[in-house]
């Protein structure tokens, strides 16, 4: 590659980030950083009718989060700033009119209501509208109206738009980094509105003027803009850019669990996952959608999770650092269909990255957990709970639910599990291994399991006739690591009144 590479991820203000865009990113990023070049990151907010306040904030956030670190940015600025679109307006029209003086473009002054009306017509008919080729020269436009005319419909500020002049039969063939050769033909397409009457561009005369003025090298972004393509790249050559025009790759889209259909922002939360990064409150709405990041996931799963839809390393490994990721990535392994999205594989990342996390990091987590409900813990005792527990959780908030054990005493007892071991003899049993667990000088875990072995083996037992039972009065149920490492933690005091409170409570069999 002769030229530095440079890549923008370019989002709308418009809602939260779907975690398709979150995807389109870090394929950006990752594409970036394996070929040392640069990440940017533009806020394309021309549509000034669908913004939504907080929304820019929230794309950053969620990069960040993601670890998504870009080198130029509207809250870093850079040699190409600024980085929303909206205070770049200025530069827009000089180019919209350039495209006019050369007729690649021309003013329309259609009002809103005769485009309704011909659209109302055609539909009537069994037919779609479409300002274009067939249509453009029925309409009110420059194309139709005398110079004079048009002059002075612009003078006196007849609200017009500027839209792109298709070029007739002609095909446009362009080479896909991901999809290989695609054709377009121009006799389908319409012209496209590029100039607005509120003096913003489209976005597509913004985008491609912006990825030109930044010196885009790569355009990495989602399949629904393919469309948009054979436009994008008769600008280029209407504006003398061609030499320069960036090469594309367009991402396949994420699907539904189902494989029907794309995951869309409005599923989010009623498929029973999130959708969004971050939690989202609506600033219209006060409508509160589920985020990634307050459901429990940890920032690598989550990219780890994004990595795996629509690309794969052409290896057996499924855990990735970032930075390994960014080693392996190629759009040659890019897939082109539609990528099914698994909430129970995203739910199995989580918890590997939880496994592989330093016990110490790992227990700094849980410290919230313990302090909502009202324990307070040496953070030695809690790093040994981590490591004896930890293969069990899938989310931090499950820490709770699989540890409380080791920070108090039941205060029930499974029914199920009490019928299923406690038997008539239980209670004596169980009230001569305790005399036995008072008597020994050593509470260790291979001591209590000894001491057990040799009195089943001294009574003739199952082991189980006392380790289940045990396991009962200690934890409650029949969940937990191993037996007597939960005695050990817990201490010979508390693991002798533990077996006291069940024997009271627990009715003889």
């Amino acid at each position: 590659m002769s030229r530095r590479v440079r890549v923008r991820f370019a989002p709308s203000p418009t809602g939260p980030l779907h975690i398709g865009g979150v995807r389109t990113a870090l394929f950006n990023y990752l594409f970036a950083v394996k070929h040392q070049g640069d990440f940017i990151l533009r806020i394309e907010d021309t549509d000034q009718a669908r913004f939504v306040p907080g929304a820019e904030d929230y794309i950053m956030e969620s990069l960040r989060w993601c670890g998504l670190e870009y080198s130029e940015g509207p809250d870093l600025g850079g040699p190409h700033e600024p980085y929303r679109q909206s205070h770049r307006r200025d530069l827009y029209l000089k180019y919209a009119e350039e495209l006019v003086n050369s007729g690649h473009a021309y003013y329309a002054f259609d009002e809103p209501e005769t485009l309704d009306a011909l659209r109302k017509q055609y539909e009537s008919e069994g037919k779609i509208f479409q300002y274009d080729n067939n249509t453009r020269l029925t309409l009110r436009n420059s194309l139709t109206l005398e110079e004079a005319e048009v002059t002075r419909l612009i003078e006196t500020g007849v609200p017009h738009v500027i839209r792109f002049k298709m070029p007739e039969n002609e095909e446009v063939v362009i080479h896909d980094l991901i999809r290989g050769e695609v054709t377009f033909h121009t006799n389908l397409l319409d012209d496209k509105v590029l100039f607005k009457t509120d003096g913003l561009p489209t976005y597509h005369l913004a985008n491609v003027t912006d990825d030109y003025l930044m010196e885009i090298t790569h355009v990495i972004r989602g399949e629904e803009w393919l469309p948009s393509l054979p436009l994008h790249v008769l600008l280029y050559r209407a504006l003398g850019w061609e030499n320069v025009m960036p090469q594309f790759a367009h991402l396949p889209l994420i699907l539904k669990p189902s494989g029907q259909g794309k995951l869309s922002k409005r599923d989010g939360d009623k498929m029973g996952f999130p959708v969004f990064p971050l939690q989202w409150t609506d600033p219209f709405t006060n409508e509160v959608s589920s985020g990634y990041r307050e459901s429990g996931y940890l920032p690598e799963a989550m990219v780890n999770i994004l990595a795996f839809l629509g690309w794969n390393p052409g290896t057996e490994q499924e855990l990735f650092s970032l930075d390994e990721l960014a080693q392996a990535f190629d759009l040659d392994r890019v897939g082109k269909s539609g990528s099914r999205f698994d909430p129970e594989k995203a739910k199995w990342y989580n918890q590997q990255y939880l496994k592989a996390m330093d016990d110490d990091d790992l227990a700094a987590l849980f410290v919230p957990v313990l302090q909502q409900k009202g324990c307070t813990v040496r953070l030695d005792y809690l790093k040994k709970v981590t490591t004896l527990v930890k293969e069990r959780l899938v989310f931090p908030q499950d820490f709770w639910s699989q540890a409380l054990y080791f920070f108090e005493a039941p205060a029930e007892y499974d029914a199920a599990m009490v019928k299923k071991v406690w038997k008539e003899d239980t209670p004596q049993i169980i009230a001569e291994v305790r005399k036995l667990f008072v008597e020994s000088n050593d509470f260790t875990s291979a001591t209590l399991e000894l001491i057990i072995k040799q009195y089943t083996e001294s009574k003739n037992l199952g082991f189980g006739r006392i380790a289940a039972p045990l396991r009962l009065l200690v934890v409650g149920s029949a969940m937990g690591p191993h037996l007597f490492d939960i005695l050990e933690m817990i201490g010979k005091e508390d693991a002798l009144s533990r077996i006291d409170n069940g024997l009271k409570k627990i009715p003889r069999g």
